[in-house]
C-alpha cells in the first residue's frame, strides 16, 4: 500500500504522460498539479514508486512514464467514470435511435464508438443462443426462387435466396410457409433443428424436395445468428498511433484481423470497474497486445456479448470508460424497446 501523496503523484504522472507523451519530472508535477511540497520531496515519492514497479524511467536523466502496473492502480484507483456530456449523451441517443435491424444498430453503434474515442471499436454480436424464431417469411423472386426471411425475437433479421430447381406456385409457397411457422415461430434456435426433422412428410412426393431445400437454408440461417461474429471500425485509429506499440505493431495488426483472437481478448476479461472490464499491456495473455489496452462492457438482451475499444496502453481511461460504458448503456435500452 503505497501513501497517499504518492498515490496523487502517480495519478498526476499518468494523466500527464496521456496528455504529453513525454516522460514527466518532478518539476513539471510541482508546477503543473500545484503540490505542497518541493520538487525533492516529489522525488522521494517517485524513487518509491519507482520501487514498486509502478512507474519507470525510459532513459538516463529522463522523468518517469507508468507502467502497466502503475495503470492498473490509476485504474482501480478511479473513483468514477468521467461522466458525459449533454451534447455527448444526445449523440449517442440521436445515431444510435431509428435504425432498422440488429445488424444495422450494431453497424452504427461501433463507427460511433470509434469516433467518440478515437480508438479501434469492437461490438461483439450476440450469440442469441437463447434467442427464438420470431416468423419465417417466404418470398417469390422468380418462378423457381424464393428469399427466405429469417426473424428472431432479437430483432436480428436474415435472408437467403432459396434455389428449387422447380417452379413453384403462389399457393404452395404459402402453405410451406404458414406450416414452417406453425413449426418453429416462438421455438428457441437451439431446438429448430429438431422441429423441422420430416418437415418435408407433410407435403405431397412432388413437393417434398422443395420443402427440403426451405429447411436446408433455414438451417443455414439459424447456425449464422448462433456462431459469434465481431464487428470492428476505426482501425485508421489504431495505424495512427502505430508508433506507440513498437515492434510488435505488426504482429498487432495480424491479430486484430482474426475474429476469434479478438473475440478471445474481450471475453477473457473478468473483473470490472466502475461497470467496465479494462485489460492493460501485459494482463492480455496474447504477446501481440503487449502495448495495448482494451476497455470493454457487456450490453443487456446478449448472449455474453461485449463491446469496447482497443488502443495503446497510453490512452484515456477515464473517458474511454465512460464512452464504452454510455454506448453499451444506450445499446441495452434500444434492444429492451424492441
Amino acid at each position: 500500500m503505497i501513501p497517499d501523496r504518492s498515490a496523487e503523484v502517480l495519478r498526476a504522472i499518468v494523466q500527464d504522460y496521456i496528455a504529453t507523451r513525454e516522460p514527466v519530472g518532478s518539476k513539471a508535477l510541482v508546477e503543473r498539479h500545484g503540490f505542497d511540497v518541493s520538487a525533492a520531496t516529489i522525488r522521494n515519492d517517485m524513487a518509491l514508486l519507482e520501487e514498486e514497479q509502478l512507474i519507470a524511467q525510459p532513459h538516463t536523466s529522463s522523468g518517469r512514464i507508468p507502467t502497466d502496473k502503475g495503470y492498473r492502480l490509476f485504474v482501480d484507483k478511479l473513483a468514477e467514470v468521467k461522466p458525459l456530456g449533454v451534447g455527448e449523451r444526445a449523440a449517442i441517443e440521436n445515431f444510435l435511435t431509428d435504425v432498422g435491424d440488429l445488424d444495422e444498430l450494431l453497424s452504427r453503434t461501433v463507427r460511433l464508438l470509434a469516433q467518440l474515442t478515437n480508438q479501434m471499436a469492437l461490438v461483439q454480436y450476440p450469440t442469441l443462443g437463447r434467442a427464438s424464431i420470431r416468423s419465417v417469411e417466404m418470398v417469390p423472386v422468380s418462378d423457381t426462387r424464393i428469399l427466405l426471411i429469417l426473424v428472431t425475437d432479437a430483432n436480428r433479421i436474415q435472408q437467403n435466396v432459396v434455389e428449387l430447381g422447380q417452379i413453384i406456385d403462389t399457393a404452395t409457397i404459402a402453405e410451406m410457409r404458414a406450416k414452417l411457422n406453425v413449426q418453429v415461430a416462438g421455438i428457441p434456435l437451439a431446438e429448430v433443428a429438431s422441429r423441422v426433422s420430416g418437415f418435408e412428410a407433410q407435403f405431397s412426393p412432388a413437393q417434398r424436395p422443395l420443402a427440403s431445400s426451405v429447411t436446408a437454408v433455414l438451417a443455414d440461417l439459424v447456425d449464422a445468428n448462433r456462431s459469434e461474429k465481431l464487428l470492428v471500425a476505426g482501425a485508421a485509429n489504431l495505424a495512427r498511433r502505430g508508433t506507440e506499440f513498437g515492434a510488435e505493431f505488426s504482429s498487432l495488426l495480424d491479430a486484430v484481423e482474426q475474429q476469434v483472437v479478438m473475440l478471445r481478448l474481450m471475453n477473457e476479461l473478468q473483473s470490472e470497474t466502475n461497470g467496465v472490464a479494462v485489460g492493460i499491456g501485459r494482463e492480455n495473455a496474447n504477446d501481440a497486445f503487449l502495448g495495448t489496452s482494451v476497455v470493454v462492457s457487456g450490453y443487456q438482451a446478449a448472449d455474453g456479448a461485449r463491446i469496447g475499444v482497443l488502443g495503446p496502453t497510453r490512452m484515456d481511461y477515464s473517458a474511454n470508460m465512460a464512452n464504452v460504458r454510455a454506448v453499451a448503456r444506450y445499446l441495452s435500452k434500444i434492444l429492451d424497446r424492441q
